[in-house]
């Protein structure tokens, strides 16, 4: 097998960034994993290992037939699959978009390896389900198998643990370490230290888009630069202000729903649901990769249709009765995967965070001097300054999901919505998140948080919803009050 060597190479990034690597090898027999904050260069790194990055100065030897999975990966596909809907002719196949049968069998794969592979990731149930359907964490499922049925040299997983529930990421780990152990080629790159995996005997270290250190595993790991990293701790920090006082709430429970049944056709998602969302109470919502959580967040946040088919209420309006979806949203700050995924838009850095005070995918209006001012503090706070005035989509991973959270946050929404909200950030960043929403919840915002990691809970919860497996195919809704206290 090939040997990948780097030595004193600089590799072309935007404009006149480059990604240093000053002394690297990748032997056929090591695995190895990197770890950085954000904006470190990780993702540029992936692509530098996969031959994608032109090479300014130093040496580069070795090729491979390489493929790399990422964010973008499943942002792309979803694009793609939204092109495929929206066009002024559709046939039937397009109407419905991609569905796994189709995403797999077009990589060229026979049928039979195409189901084994999916059977063996535990999705081999959604053959014929429409890709938009999918979870986030059965999205990263479905790219793992896609990109095996190739059988490349070198597999460059760009954070493949972020959006699985725990169950999920364990599982996911085994089956890495399967593959490993069947001789598989494997890079993996993660943000958080207790996801290195187990079987990853080579180590680097990135900072300020260069390698910083790479070694092996125990090396690395004791060095005092990984120690300074894994340290997330700080001080709490100060807000900008809101744009204006957020206009109070109708007296009365936030959101209401009385035997909530979603289905896609016979595929049904949620059924029987009966949840009340008090005023003062913070819930967390708990259960599996698709065991409906996003979906269930989509209705309160009205931007799913089968809410009108429901007994629904959404701060006192009964869902379908003459509201606007704006007057909705006004209420709401989101962050989520699928928001994340939908943010096509090219715009500015800036206009993301001002693009929290009009509830928007990108920026169509003209925002006032104070808004341009709050959007800019909020940049401070996030250690973006100078990135105001790039676009969004040059960011990081990482720091893409810092912005999208200052928009959630900049219009101090009475109720919050984070789902997923720390995916792919890194500890200095998690705590920095922790401690706004905490600051958040003391003036008055309502939380509704939703992480596989039960470390990312913010203090302060009071409730949880539990999605438990019934064990025919189904879910029972699990409500409880936190703190020892009895079921609701």
């Amino acid at each position: 097998m090939t040997l990948l060597q780097w030595q004193s190479a600089s590799l072309a990034l935007h404009g006149d960034q480059t990604l240093f690597i000053p002394d690297l090898t990748l032997a056929p027999q090591a695995c190895w994993a990197f770890v950085g904050s954000n904006g470190s260069g990780k993702t540029a790194l992936a692509s530098a290992l996969c031959g994608e990055l032109a090479v300014r100065a130093g040496e580069v030897t070795g090729r491979v037939r390489a493929v790399r999975l990422s964010f973008e990966s499943q942002q792309q596909l979803g694009e793609l699959d939204w092109q495929r809907r929206n066009t002024d002719m559709l046939g039937e196949e397009e109407e419905a978009g991609y569905r796994v049968s189709t995403l797999m069998l077009e990589e060229g794969g026979e049928e039979t390896r195409a189901r084994a592979l999916l059977a063996r990731f535990g999705i081999e149930s959604l053959w014929e389900r429409p890709y938009r359907y999918l979870s986030s964490g059965e999205g990263r499922k479905l790219l793992l198998a896609r990109a095996l049925l190739g059988r490349p040299e070198l597999l460059v997983l760009d954070e493949p643990f972020d959006g699985l529930d725990q169950s999920s990421r364990q599982e996911l780990m085994g089956l890495l370490a399967e593959l490993v152990g069947e001789g598989q080629r494997l890079v993996v790159i993660v943000n958080r230290f207790d996801e290195i995996p187990p079987f990853a005997t080579h180590l680097g270290l990135l900072g300020e888009r260069r390698l910083l250190l790479a070694g092996e595993r125990n090396a690395v790991l004791g060095s005092r630069e990984v120690a300074q990293l894994a340290r997330a701790e700080g001080q709490s920090p100060q807000l900008p202000p809101p744009l204006v006082a957020p206009t109070p709430l109708p007296a009365g429970p936030r959101v209401q729903m009385r035997a909530l049944r979603v289905a896609y056709g016979e595929q049904v998602v949620i059924d029987g649901l009966d949840w009340t969302i008090e005023e003062g109470e913070h819930w967390q919502l708990v259960g599996p990769n698709g065991a409906g959580k996003s979906t269930l967040l989509a209705l309160i946040t009205g931007d799913h249709p089968q809410g009108y088919s429901n007994d629904l209420r959404l701060f006192g309006v009964r869902r379908g009765s003459g509201e606007s979806i704006w007057e909705i949203k006004r209420h709401i700050g989101l962050v989520s995967p699928a928001l994340h995924l939908d943010y096509r838009v090219n715009c500015s850095v800036q206009a993301v965070v001002l693009s929290g005070f009009y509830d928007s995918i990108g920026l169509y209006t003209h925002p006032g001097d104070r808004q341009l001012a709050l959007a800019d503090q909020w940049l401070v706070l996030l250690g973006l300054k100078d990135q105001g005035a790039q676009s969004f989509h040059a960011l990081s991973f990482g720091q893409q999901r810092l912005v999208l959270i200052a928009r959630a946050l900049v219009k101090h929404p009475p109720l919050l919505i984070l789902d997923e909200p720390l995916q792919g950030l890194d500890p200095l960043n998690r705590h920095l998140v922790r401690e706004m929403v905490v600051r958040l919840i003391g003036e008055g915002t309502q939380l509704l948080f939703v992480s596989h990691h039960p470390e990312d809970a913010p203090p302060g919860l009071t409730h949880r919803l539990s999605f438990v497996p019934n064990g025919v195919g189904g879910y029972r809704y699990l409500q409880e009050r936190l703190g020892g206290r009895e079921l609701v």
